[in-house]
């Protein structure tokens, strides 16, 4: 009798909980609160500190004969909690911990609902056991604030072919109000979406884990966001701008993408948050003792300029050996080769004048690795032949370009490029991309993403709509967030906002010297492209040894202050060594650094500076030495557009 009873004590409270219409999970610190609530269809809040912040959204998913949300019957629950540590090779920081709790609603008809709430975050995803493969017609997700929030917002430019969904996922930032749909002007968003709940900390709207599925763009309500999702394209091979009537083909047991909503604190927490790495499936390569992170020279940004040369600069032989020299003397890990080296759309052919047989022997004799550009059309669907040809010949890496899209079977090539590349051991660089999704953690030889709107525009922007400062302290809170840029810093002619102006052939910088160098540091980039010509950088001796002595990948990182859009100050450790990065928007402002995180001792500081004239001549800049502490706090000036750059070595 007694153990009857027992056991029915124990089932009455699963009986309650399956009856019950809304499920919570809460982060483990109990700041953010998740809740699924499943009443006729299924949809989701998130509380923040008690504070309704996403009220009820719905969710679901179209798979033509079966819908996923309406009518969900839960026959299961199950809660757990999970404390890891996370390796993360060529990351912000080596490794962290996290912890998180979950929550899996299974529902009748062979498909769940799987969540979890962090400290930093919260996501949901689909998860089906269906016996056979699905056709997904459509998905519903929904971000509804429960106020007006300001936001920062990339939307995605206007083509003159009316195709919404192509793009090279590159804009500046619009400060809007979220439900402002005039702001939006009827085009989509692309993530990450900043949102600023004052007090209350800030969120970044994203997506992780994406495979095999179109990747998620935002459409502005009077709420805040709906997602849309490209359509599959009805010819694979040609950007022809047609779509089906469905989304993607997929397997019957599969997860499909986390919907995340990361969480701030505040803006100096953003730069560090861990959501989109942590949610991706870990990583599938077993020796990553072959990859290696580290700068490139580069030849594009330039135009391909060389001077003081006995040879005719341009795409040829004569030119990359002297790229090679070059990466040599200052010990960069990579010289590239972009776009124009082959004939038409036929890579096994390069033009006239290209020996990559010769350029990839005398940089291994160099110790130099060489990466090559090409179009991701040309590359096509069987990346192992050209990926093959070329690891042979000595290529230590691709820089593919013109992604130009998210649908579900651009996703799958970007996957297949990656998984193809590792077996070749080749890294990757790709361009004209969608954010990244977690691809890092998976296949850790894409060392570095675009998708961002990156100092290559400066060699045509008009100055009066274009404002790179404050893109430039605005993308480490937002886009970096998401994983790495590549932003290809390094300009050596730098100007004031007064002097800019867009000269494709030799172009420039808006902000200063110092704010460049800053770039550096402050932005994530594990492969990182120096972009102005490697003869103005051989005149600029100084200015270079400080850009290569800074490395690209970190044992640690911290952002002692900052504010999207004003400023940044990153601090970052590797091999006991302390690097710090500031950089301003065109306000010039004082700065009272804060060394607190320095082990105790003495350090000695190097620092590379604006100069006092700085807010006149842009390349101004004055390097000094000094002692510092933990208890230090030197002041230090940023000129209109400009940074700082100090290295701090333990004094012995």
């Amino acid at each position: 009798m007694l153990r009857r009873f027992l056991l029915l004590a124990a089932l009455v409270p699963f009986t309650v909980l399956l009856n019950a219409r809304s499920y919570e999970v809460k982060s483990p610190s109990g700041v953010l609160s998740l809740s699924i609530t499943v009443d006729g269809q299924c949809s989701w809040s998130l509380n923040v500190n008690g504070r309704s912040t996403v009220k009820d959204s719905p969710l679901a998913m179209d798979l033509g004969d079966m819908q996923l949300g309406p009518g969900a019957r839960v026959q299961k629950v199950a809660r757990g909690s999970v404390r890891e540590s996370i390796n993360a090779p060529f990351y912000r920081q080596a490794s962290f911990n996290t912890a998180y709790n979950s929550l899996i609603l299974k529902m009748k008809g062979g498909w769940s609902l799987e969540a979890r709430a962090y400290d930093d975050g919260i996501a949901y995803r689909f998860v089906t056991a269906f016996g056979s493969g699905v056709r997904v017609k459509g998905e519903t997700a929904c971000f509804r604030f429960a106020e007006p929030y300001r936001m920062l917002v990339p939307y995605v430019w206007r083509r003159d072919d009316g195709d919404r969904y192509r793009s090279s996922f590159e804009n500046l930032y619009a400060d809007v109000r979220s439900g402002d749909v005039a702001a939006a002007e009827g085009r989509l968003a692309f993530c990450p979406v900043y949102v600023d709940l004052g007090n209350n900390g800030r969120l970044l709207l994203t997506e992780a884990d994406l495979w095999d599925y179109p990747g998620m763009f935002l459409r502005t309500t009077e709420e805040g966001f709906e997602a849309e999702f490209p359509p599959y394209p009805d010819n694979t091979q040609v950007q022809n701008g047609k779509y089906l009537d469905y989304l993607t083909d997929a397997g019957g047991s599969r997860t499909y993408p986390w919907r995340v909503v990361a969480y701030a604190r505040d803006d100096c927490a953003l730069p560090l948050n861990n959501m989109v790495y942590q949610l991706a499936a870990p990583c599938r390569i077993d020796d990553l003792s072959w990859i290696t992170p580290g700068r490139s020279s580069w030849d594009w940004w330039s135009d391909f300029r060389l001077h003081g040369v006995p040879f005719k600069a341009g795409i040829n032989t004569d030119s990359y050996l002297y790229h090679v020299d070059f990466a040599a003397k200052y010990h960069l890990a990579y010289i590239t080769i972009d776009a124009g080296w082959y004939r038409g759309s036929d890579m096994f052919k390069p033009i006239d004048g290209i020996d990559i047989d010769r350029i990839c022997s005398y940089a291994a004799s160099k110790g130099v690795k060489v990466i090559i550009w090409v179009s991701k059309g040309v590359l096509g669907l069987n990346p192992d032949k050209a990926f093959g040809y070329y690891a042979k010949k000595g290529v230590a890496g691709f820089k593919i370009d013109y992604f130009d899209s998210q649908e579900a079977a651009m996703v799958h090539r970007v996957g297949l490029y990656a998984e193809a590349a590792a077996r070749h051991h080749l890294v990757l660089d790709l361009h004209g991309i969608y954010k990244p999704t977690g691809l890092q953690r998976t296949w850790p030889n894409v060392l570095n993403f675009e998708g961002v709107f990156g100092l290559e525009h400066n060699k045509w922007s008009d100055p009066s709509r274009t404002d790179m400062p404050r893109n430039d302290v605005t993308v480490p809170f937002v886009r970096m967030a998401a994983g790495p840029i590549d932003y290809t810093p390094g300009a050596l002619r730098n100007a004031t906002r007064k002097c800019f102006r867009p000269v494709d052939s030799k172009p420039m910088s808006m902000g200063t010297r110092a704010h460049q160098l800053a770039l550096c540091v402050c932005f994530d980039a594990p492969l990182a492209m120096l972009c102005d010509s490697p003869s103005d950088y051989l005149e600029e001796d100084e200015t270079t040894r400080w850009i290569a002595s800074i490395p690209t990948v970190y044992d640690r990182t911290l952002i002692p202050s900052g504010k999207a859009g004003e400023w940044i100050v990153s601090a970052r450790e590797r091999d006991g060594k302390w690097y710090v990065g500031g950089l301003s928007s065109w306000t010039a402002r004082e700065l009272q650094l804060d060394l607190s995180f320095l082990p105790d001792g003495k350090w000695r500081c190097s620092m590379f500076a604006d100069g006092v004239n700085a807010d006149t001549v842009g390349e101004d800049y004055t390097v000094s030495e000094f002692m510092v502490d933990s208890s230090s706090k030197p002041a230090v000036h940023l000129a209109p557009g400009g940074g700082f750059v100090m290295i701090l070595s333990r004094y012995e």
